[in-house]
C-alpha cells in the first residue's frame, strides 16, 4: 500500500522540479535582457550622457587632433616699436635670426606680407593690417581715435570674425588672425614637425637629406673642431625645441624605475614567500601574519604609495622606484607562496632521501620548480611596470611622465605631447618584445636542464 502512495507523489515531485526549471529558463531568457535594457538606461541617465552631447565641441577636438602633427608660425609685429618677429610656435628659441625669413613672407620698406595660401594674404604696416579672403573681399584694420575702425566688405560680421574696439581677430581655415593697438600676429599652421631635427641656428638647418648626406661623408667641415656627422649628431641631441637629449634620459629613467621597483620587489618577496606557504611556513601565527602584510602592501594602490613616499622622502625617481617595489612585494609575496604550495612533493622527498639539509632541499629540490613560474611573473610585471613608471613619474617629478605633464600643463605644445606619447609605446613595445624574448630564453633552459 505504501509503495502505490508514494509513486504518484514522486511523480508530482518530478513534475514540479520540471516545471520550475523551465519557468526559470524562461524568466532568465525573457528577463536577461530586460535587465540589461533597464541597465543601460540607468547609466544613460546617471552618466549625463544628453548632457555631455549638448556640450561636446567637436570643433575644438577637431583643433586638438590637428595640433598633435601640424606646427604653427607666429609672424608678429609691435605696433608700438613697428619691430616685426617670426617665431616657430611662438619660442625664443623657435625665433628665426635677422636675415632669415620663410619662403611665404616677405618684408620690405616696412611693408610686411604673409601668404598664408590658396589665395589668402595679410599685409601690415604702419597704418594698419589688410586681410584679403578670396570670395569674401579685404578686411581692413586700422587704429583710429584710440580704437580700432574695422572696414569690410559687405558690413555685416561673419561669425569667424571677433570685433570689439580694441580686438579683431579673424579665423579661417589657411590661419588666424589677430590685431589689437599694441600688436598684430598672425598664426599660420603646417604640417610636420619643424625644427624637430635641427634648430633655425644650426648650420644644417633647412638642407635637404642628400645635402646631408654629402656633408656627412665628402662635404667640407663646418666646424673645424669635429667632422660633419659628429656635429649633426650634437645639435640633434641639444635640440632646444625638442630636447632629445633630455628626453632620452627621461625614458632610462622610467625604464629604471620600473626595473628597481620590480627586481628589488622579486628579492624582499622570494625567501619571504617559504615562510607564507602553507607547506613551508615555521607556525600558523608567521603565516597569518605575512598573508596580511601581503594584502596590506598590495590592497594599497601604488599611486597611493607613490603620493606618501613623495611626502617622506620628495620627489624623484627613487621614490617612484619604491612605490612600485612596496605594491609588487605584496603581489609577488602572495603569487610565489601560492607557486610553493603547489609543487610537486615527489621531488622534494627525492632529495631529502639523501639526507639533504632544508636549505639544500629547497635549493634542488624546490627552485627548480618554481623558477619558471617566478621568472615569468617578474618578467610580465616588470614590463607591465614600465607603463605603471610613465604615470608614477608624473606625480613624483621623474622620467618620461614629467615630461608629458609639463607638455600638456601648456595646452599648445600638442606636437609634444604626441611625440612623448609615441615614445612611450615604443619603449612599452620593445619591453614587451624583450621580456618575451628572455622569458623564452631561460624558462626554456629551465625547462631543459
Amino acid at each position: 500500500m505504501s509503495s502505490i502512495d508514494t509513486a504518484p507523489l514522486a511523480i508530482s515531485d518530478l513534475q514540479n522540479t520540471v516545471l520550475e526549471g523551465f519557468s526559470r529558463k524562461r524568466m532568465l531568457a525573457f528577463g536577461a535582457p530586460g535587465l540589461i535594457l533597464l541597465y543601460l538606461v540607468y547609466v544613460f541617465f546617471a552618466f549625463d550622457i544628453p548632457g555631455i552631447a549638448s556640450r561636446a565641441r567637436l570643433d575644438n577636438a577637431a583643433i586638438l587632433v590637428s595640433d598633435f602633427w601640424t606646427y604653427k608660425t607666429h609672424v608678429t609685429r609691435d605696433n608700438r616699436v613697428n619691430e616685426v618677429t617670426i617665431a616657430i610656435e611662438g619660442e625664443n628659441k623657435g625665433t628665426y635670426p635677422e636675415g632669415m625669413l620663410p619662403d611665404w613672407v616677405s618684408m620690405a620698406d616696412g611693408v610686411t606680407r604673409i601668404d598664408l595660401g590658396k589665395g589668402h594674404e595679410v599685409i601690415f604696416d604702419d597704418d594698419g593690417a589688410r586681410y584679403m579672403v578670396p570670395g569674401y573681399g579685404v578686411i581692413d584694420i586700422s587704429p583710429q581715435a584710440g580704437r580700432l575702425r574695422l572696414v569690410l566688405p559687405d558690413g555685416g560680421i561673419p561669425d569667424w570674425i571677433n570685433a570689439s574696439d580694441t580686438r579683431v581677430s579673424v579665423t579661417t581655415p589657411q590661419g588666424r588672425f589677430s590685431y589689437t593697438r599694441n600688436r598684430t600676429e598672425v598664426f599660420k599652421y603646417q604640417p610636420g614637425w619643424e625644427l624637430f631635427f635641427f634648430t633655425l641656428d644650426s648650420p644644417f638647418y633647412g638642407k635637404s637629406f642628400f645635402e646631408l648626406a654629402r656633408l656627412a661623408t665628402v662635404g667640407e667641415r663646418v666646424d673645424p673642431a669635429r667632422t660633419n656627422i659628429s656635429a649633426m649628431a650634437r645639435d640633434f641631441w641639444t635640440n632646444a625645441m625638442w630636447r632629445h637629449g633630455d628626453v632620452a634620459w627621461a625614458l632610462f629613467e622610467t625604464v629604471l624605475m620600473a626595473f628597481l621597483g620590480t627586481m628589488g620587489a622579486a628579492m624582499i618577496a622570494l625567501p619571504l614567500a617559504f615562510f607564507a606557504a602553507t607547506n613551508f611556513s615555521p607556525s600558523r601565527p608567521v603565516l597569518f601574519t605575512l598573508r596580511r602584510v601581503f594584502d596590506f602592501l598590495r590592497g594599497v594602490d601604488g599611486l597611493i604609495w607613490t603620493i606618501i613616499l613623495s611626502r617622506a622622502f620628495g620627489p624623484g625617481p627613487m621614490t617612484g622606484a619604491l612605490a612600485i617595489l612596496l605594491t609588487d612585494t605584496g603581489t609577488f609575496g602572495k603569487t610565489f607562496s601560492e607557486a610553493l604550495e603547489n609543487i610537486d612533493n615527489k621531488q622534494v622527498e627525492g632529495v631529502q632521501s639523501t639526507g639533504a639539509s632544508r636549505i639544500q632541499q629547497a635549493r634542488f629540490g624546490v627552485i627548480p620548480q618554481v623558477t619558471p613560474v617566478f621568472l615569468s611573473q617578474v618578467l610580465y610585471y616588470f614590463e607591465s611596470n614600465t607603463r605603471s613608471a610613465t604615470v608614477i613619474g608624473a606625480i613624483v617629478g621623474g622620467g618620461i611622465g614629467l615630461l608629458l605633464t609639463q607638455a600638456i600643463a601648456t595646452q599648445k605644445d600638442w606636437e609634444e605631447v604626441s611625440y612623448y606619447i609615441i615614445l612611450i609605446v615604443l619603449m612599452v613595445m620593445a619591453m614587451d618584445t624583450l621580456s618575451g624574448w628572455l622569458r623564452s630564453r631561460l624558462i626554456g633552459r629551465t625547462g631543459h636542464p
